[in-house]
């Protein structure tokens, strides 16, 4: 049954029956994910769920791309933990809808275009974390408080719990292989649930968790001294909750792309989820951001539009609102199962492929954003990382690449050709090039396949220059491009060198 949805000016084919069914196989595995965030922070349980639903279905609508799942994710509620604990409530709501403004500052100011920074091994990295921290995540679940110590199950408890967990692994599996109808994810929950319902298992339950009953998100302004010293007191934690959010959501935004063969919206995205975390603010919601995990599940039940990410968040509502005395008896072992396959989809398998084929520079940046993300939990952390070694390695590589080649020509003149960039990288092995002593009283620097970059490059130039000068010979720099000798024009205070045009050839000209 498919029909066309024109919805805020996204016009594709819509498969009805699999976006529903992808939408509440999604809302079945962001309660617990969401329930447990909020617990981890000190928040009041309801707080994720508030924020599964706001964020779900602003970004839904208004968001960068279709099938992209946001909710109230750890990643940015971790960021949050240091303020509840230190100055409250009041203060995180404040935090959050002025994470919201900053992130649609970036938005409209169309500074989402920088995730393209972000390398492919760092892309890799990050997906291999975040499918490990899935995956370590669900062993939570294998553990259970005794007289106020958590210890792990032992005995019936661990047996049944891993049963079930293995019957839904292999629903997830098997089924897509008898019919793809329906979402195997949402088919394994059922069943599991059925099975422990009517035959009286004892195992855990989203009961277990945290009551997910409540009523319509309420309004509500931070009860804060509006003055300077709150604004210093949040900002910090407002910017680095806005800049995880977007590194992930950008992120994720990306990965979509890659999967479903489509481009999104970055900018359009950081507005979305500026948008919904101001609302989560004034909403009693503990803010978010776009979630690897359930857009995974999302894409992998079949979803490619956005109404699968509407239904999910009324779902999560609706769940509040009536239906929370059936959602809470589902057994946390079909929603462990779930995650876990979607831990082991998120992986990029092809990386372990590929480490005898690629550099090993690109390698250890695989390893170590990986390492970071599992270890610090800090995904934007991570990248940066990643994105500034990334830099470091191609500065090396470019500053090795800068050569000269040496020539006297029939006036007794020598000439310097220079290839490669000149740059802060490259300018000692630049200056290396040089035999000021042994050089004849005149010489030409040829530029025409190189290209002054920075003030660095400016620097060694005049060094160069200042040792010729020294010796009494005289320098002329030759086919420079328009911005290298725009460079050397701002910087005449700093360097005096002849800048000599062979009227035999062009000067290089621009390249965009």
């Amino acid at each position: 049954m498919k029909k066309v949805l024109n919805l805020f000016d996204f016009k594709q084919q819509v498969n009805y029956k699999t976006e529903v069914l992808a939408g509440l196989t999604v809302a079945m595995t962001m309660i617990p994910e969401s329930l447990s965030f909020a617990i981890l922070a000190g928040f009041p349980p309801l707080m994720g769920l508030y924020a599964s639903f706001i964020m779900g279905l602003i970004t839904a609508i208004f968001g960068g791309r279709p099938g992209m799942i946001s909710g109230g994710a750890g990643a940015t509620v971790i960021v949050l933990i240091a303020l509840m604990k230190s100055n409250g409530l009041e203060y995180v709501f404040a935090a959050v809808a002025l994470a919201g403004v900053i992130q649609i500052v970036i938005g409209v100011f169309k500074l989402g275009k920088f995730i393209r920074l972000v390398p492919h091994p760092v892309m890799f990295g990050f997906v291999n974390g975040l499918a490990i921290i899935i995956f370590m995540s669900q062993l939570d679940q294998f553990k259970t408080v005794v007289n106020g110590d958590i210890v792990w199950l032992t005995g019936t408890s661990l047996y049944i719990m891993a049963g079930l967990v293995a019957l839904t692994i292999a629903i997830v599996v098997l089924l897509p292989k008898i019919t793809k109808a329906v979402p195997s994810s949402l088919v394994a929950i059922i069943v599991v649930f059925i099975l422990v319902y009517f035959l009286g298992i004892d195992t855990k339950t989203v009961e277990d968790i945290a009551s997910v009953s409540g009523g319509f998100p309420p309004f509500h302004i931070p009860e804060i001294p509006l003055n300077w010293e709150t604004l210093e007191l949040i900002a910090p934690y407002s910017m680095i909750m806005a800049a995880v959010g977007l590194t992930e959501g950008l992120l994720t935004l990306n990965l979509v792309d890659e999967i479903t063969e489509t481009k999104g919206n970055g900018n359009r995205e950081c507005i979305a989820q500026g948008g919904a975390n101001v609302l989560n603010g004034f909403f009693f919601g503990m803010g978010g951001c776009p979630m690897i995990a359930q857009t995974l599940v999302n894409l992998s039940a079949g979803s490619r539009a956005r109404l699968s990410g509407i239904i999910a968040a009324f779902t999560i509502l609706a769940i509040i609102l009536f239906g929370a005395p059936i959602i809470e008896q589902v057994p946390m072992a079909a929603l462990v199962g779930v995650m876990i396959m979607v831990a082991i989809g998120t992986f990029e398998w092809a990386s372990l492929k590929i480490f005898n084929k690629v550099p090993k520079k690109d390698i250890f940046l695989v390893i170590i954003v990986a390492l970071i993300t599992v270890i610090l939990h800090n995904l934007a952390l991570a990248v940066l990382v990643g994105v500034i070694l990334s830099a470091l390695f191609f500065a090396w590589e470019s500053a090795k690449r800068i050569r000269a080649r040496k020539s006297i020509d029939e006036n007794g003149v020598k000439h310097y050709e220079i290839y490669g960039p000149l740059f802060f990288a490259s300018t000692t092995n630049f200056a290396e090039k040089f035999d000021v002593l042994n050089d004849p009283d005149e010489i030409i620097i040829d530029f025409k396949d190189s290209r002054v970059a920075d003030m660095s490059a400016i620097e060694a130039l005049n060094q160069v220059t200042q040792r010729y000068s020294k010796a009494g010979k005289k320098v002329h720099l030759r086919h420079l491009s328009r911005d290298c000798r725009r460079l050397l024009e701002n910087a005449d205070a700093l360097i005096e060198v002849n800048i000599l045009e062979d009227p035999t050839y062009k000067v290089a000209a621009d390249k965009s």
